[in-house]
């Protein structure tokens, strides 16, 4: 941005920010980063980013147990991160996308609890959204790409699935997230990925559908669209452990616990 278009989408932010201050539909405060990737997520159109936003503490509101009751330092959120991996990666692809890398370390389907994972995972995105995409840069990322590692998945985690909580997060990624997935990666698929298809199909909508690969058999396909200098050293590439990777992160989420916790920033006092 040149010095005079900066100063006019800042001065965007500000009457974005004004207008949730204002507003009785939303919570007290709000970070200002998380406010500009609403506003890039909706093509820098105000109007659309309000609605967002407002679905957003909506949806966060109706459904406490996944969107307001938590802590990263608790026992539920413990026991996900001790046997699940959720971890966003350093860098962006060429497109200025972020990846986040999912896999499990713990196979056993007992340790699973789906709506404990899903608000897991929105603690991680929360913390995430609060902090710029690259190190000392303000810059921000133009869309998500996940991957899923399905190593260890079987017809029994299939069955610990939460219909109820996989709709509310099919929902909140559809309408209601700050950023614009872009690609979904599913690596290592297992046998049975017909029957985890059928289960969740009804709830994933034609438009995101679009957007998953399925490698079914080598893990060189995904090279074709991430880099692999972005990826964990164990998966051929050359970002680091992802062991470190997520360790360094897990610091991240307990230095913004306050925040992460913080009712003024979540919570809308006349709902």
């Amino acid at each position: 941005m040149n010095e005079s278009s900066d100063a006019a989408y800042e001065a965007k932010i500000d009457y974005l920010q004004k207008w949730f201050e204002d507003n009785k539909k939303l919570p007290k405060r709000v970070d200002r980063l998380l406010l500009k990737r609403f506003y890039q997520c909706m093509h820098e159109n105000v109007e659309d980013a309000q609605k967002r936003i407002e679905i957003n503490y909506l949806m966060r509101n109706t459904y406490p147990h996944i969107f307001l009751i938590r802590d990263p330092n608790d026992a539920s959120s413990h026991q996900t991160f001790e046997y699940a991996d959720m971890v966003p990666l350093p860098g962006l692809t060429k497109e200025k996308y972020k990846i986040t890398f999912f896999r499990l370390n713990d196979p056993d389907p007992k340790k699973m609890n789906f709506t404990d994972d899903t608000k897991a995972y929105v603690m991680v995105t929360d913390c995430r959204f609060s902090m710029p995409d690259l190190a000392n840069d303000d810059c921000l990322s133009e869309g998500e790409l996940q991957i899923f590692d399905m190593t260890g998945f079987n017809v029994k985690h299939v069955g610990r699935l939460s219909m109820a909580s996989l709709h509310i997060y099919m929902k909140f990624l559809h309408q209601a997230f700050p950023a614009r997935i872009k690609h979904i990666h599913m690596i290592n698929c297992p046998s049975y990925l017909d029957t985890l298809i059928s289960v969740m199909r009804p709830f994933v909508s034609n438009e995101v559908f679009k957007l998953i690969y399925f490698h079914t058999t080598r893990i060189d396909t995904l090279y074709e669209h991430v880099p692999r200098e972005l990826l964990p050293d164990e998966y051929g590439g050359f970002a680091g452990k992802l062991s470190d990777l997520k360790a360094q992160f897990t610091q991240v989420m307990s230095d913004k616990r306050d925040y992460l916790i913080d009712p003024d920033y979540w919570k809308v006092e006349t709902f």
